[in-house]
């Protein structure tokens, strides 16, 4: 055991000595030059290197430097910036006076990628043809001959080519890749976050990237992705999720392309892929299937212009929304704006959407944006036992943009649509709606306010819950006339139903107006027109209500009834509707024509008297 300590000792004062002795031998700073020259051999950069170079020993043998950059030929600004740099070498190449540098490291560095630091041409210098690489242009792989890379604590900032775009800055960015240079692939792992328009993103990935024929080209495999999404326009619980997919990207034409994508966002998951063709005005290609799309998730609440209480009960998740702060002299594009920028062809599909709080199946889309008209071709789904459809297009080629959709709805139960808009109108039954109707902007204040067209509705087994007809006319008639018996017999006593309903209707800026009105049930009929204000929410409906059924008392002045229309006017706030039915009116006309028929009866039993004809003449008139 004392012979092995001895040894053990020895071997640790030899390492020491050795060490220290190539401190003193060998210094650093001769490598100064040959590091900037191989840098310009490789990639043309300009490698600044500000103060001296001094040895780091421990854990791993290292040189240090002091500020650095890393600039592009041609560049206005360096591409690389950074405090310090640190060189993870080898050591027995150093005996030989030779640089093996296995591993670069540099903390704080700020990245620039924007058309500052990209690389120009001398002035004169030769023109390569649109689509082929610039003259000097090896396409060897010089940053990846490195073994790893290491960036700490540093900044990306990056912005498109299009100097009027704004950057992007990636913040708190971490970096670690390794390079196999046999296999020709890099492990990258990497973790940053960015603050944009008051959001915080914050991703982390690992991936195993095939850096053959970089930089013409790259393919990355993300075998892990998870993020954070919080922020102004969001719910409070942010959005986060983990996924895995497939990126390819080439340079000629610049392509970048999604594919096996598998993520999730809270509740929702996502499958499928995407391709983005760069250029002037980009061109996107998506097909994507969401197993699950929770929009009360992921967007909160349907809008912060409603009141608390219709804001908690249009969003049963509970989820809020934390609203974006007021910036004076701040100008907001129209919500369509983007549009202009990109061409794209959307094909989605989605086998379980929620939305203010009403579940939709088999949801499917196939839209298509040009020059800044989007056509959608399809969007369909089914909501319960009844199907949607709303076809349409969005046109922002101006200022204000204009849609117009012709929506084909069948056999949708219209009470869950009507709670989940937050109107307080206790109706239920299955709606069926063809229309045409155009608007300036997509969400429901809107619709409630600018939104107009025309169309035609009906319904099947409606009743307006708290208010029946049959009922309140019958028993009004047995509190007027003594001839008639109020009617208890009524099991649905609270409910109107209707087996049928069908009305015209027309949307003008806020005002519904329903025409032409035919309704049946076994014990009545109806018809007329209504009124109602959606921003005010308040109606004015008139009505001719026939009882078929339903009368007692007088058989002789029943029957008359059940054959006579009766005026019913229903109005007033929605959550407190008011009615006018006159009763004497309706009693008055019924006596005044009983009395007409009889007096035509005597007329004609005595057709040769003079009074007869003198009471003749007085009905004729």
């Amino acid at each position: 055991m004392r012979r092995f300590l001895t040894t053990l000792m020895i071997l640790l004062v030899v390492i020491v000595a050795g060490l220290s002795a190539l401190v003193l031998l060998v210094n650093p700073n001769d490598f100064r030059a040959y590091m900037v020259r191989q840098v310009e051999e490789r990639s043309g950069y300009q490698l600044s290197l500000n103060g001296p170079l001094r040895w780091h020993v421990w854990p791993q043998l290292s040189i240090l430097s002091g500020r650095i950059s890393l600039k592009a030929p041609g560049a206005n600004a360096p591409v690389v910036t950074a405090d310090n740099m640190r060189l993870d070498v080898g050591l027995l190449p150093l005996l030989s006076h030779r640089l093996d540098v296995r591993q670069i490291m540099l903390k704080g560095a700020v990245v620039q990628v924007t058309p500052d630091t990209a690389a120009r041409a001398p002035q004169g210098a030769p023109v390569a043809p649109k689509g082929q690489p610039e003259l000097g242009d090896t396409g060897q792989n010089w940053v990846l001959s490195l073994s790893k890379l290491k960036l700490a604590d540093s900044l990306l900032v990056f912005q498109p080519q299009d100097q009027n775009s704004s950057p992007v800055t990636v913040r708190d960015l971490q970096l670690d890749m390794s390079v196999d240079n046999a296999l020709r692939t890099a492990t990258v792992s990497l973790s940053s976050r960015v603050n944009r328009d008051q959001r915080d993103l914050t991703v982390s990935l690992e991936s195993q990237v095939n850096v053959q024929n970089l930089p013409r080209s790259f393919s990355a495999k993300i075998t892990q992705l998870d993020y954070q999404l919080t922020g102004a326009d969001l719910p409070a619980k942010g959005i986060n999720g983990q996924g895995t997919l497939q990126l390819d990207w080439q340079d000629m034409p610049q392509q970048l392309a999604l594919s096996a994508l598998k993520l999730t966002a809270n509740t929702s998951q996502v499958d499928g892929g995407l391709t983005l063709v760069m250029g002037k005005k980009p061109d996107i290609r998506t097909q994507l299937h969401f197993a699950r799309l929770n929009l009360d998730e992921l967007i909160g609440s349907p809008g912060s212009e409603e009141t608390p209480d219709s804001a908690q009960s249009s969003n049963p998740a509970g989820q809020v929304v934390l609203p974006r702060p007021v910036i004076a002299g701040d100008t907001v594009d129209g919500p369509f704006s983007s549009l202009w920028n990109f061409d794209a062809d959307f094909k989605l599909s989605a086998d379980n959407v929620r939305w203010r709080g009403l579940d939709f199946t088999d949801v499917a889309a196939d839209m298509e944006n040009q020059h800044g008209v989007l056509a959608v071709n399809q969007l369909t789904g089914k909501l319960g036992q009844g199907t949607l459809s709303f076809p349409g297009t969005v046109d922002a080629r101006k200022n204000i943009a204009n849609l117009a959709f012709n929506p084909v709805i069948n056999n949708v139960e219209i009470g869950p649509v009507l709670s989940a808009f937050n109107y307080p109108i206790a109706l239920e039954g299955s709606i069926s709606l063809h229309g045409r109707f155009s608007g300036h902007q997509l969400d429901a204040d809107a619709f409630r306010h600018n939104w107009q067209g025309e169309g035609s509705l009906s319904m099947e087994h409606s009743r307006l819950v708290g208010l029946n007809f049959q009922r309140l006319i019958t028993q009004a008639f047995a509190r007027a006339d003594s001839r008639i018996q109020e009617n208890n017999g009524n099991e649905n006593s609270d409910n109107t139903l209707l087996a049928d309903f069908s009305a015209d209707l027309s949307l003008d800026s806020g005002t519904l107006e329903l025409s032409n009105i035919q309704g049946s049930s076994p014990v009545m009929s109806i018809s007329g027109n209504s009124s109602m204000d959606l921003v005010k929410e308040e109606s004015d409906a008139n009505f001719m209500i026939r009882i078929t059924g339903g009368w007692k008392g007088d058989s002789k002045l029943t029957q008359t009834l059940s054959q006579t229309a009766i005026p019913l006017r229903i109005y007033g706030p929605w959550k407190s509707m008011n009615y006018a039915l006159d009763v004497n009116q309706v009693l008055r006309n019924q006596l005044q024509n009983e009395a007409r028929d009889r007096l035509k009866a005597w007329v004609e039993r005595n057709k040769e008297s003079s009074k007869a004809q003198d009471l003749k003449k007085l009905l004729d008139k």
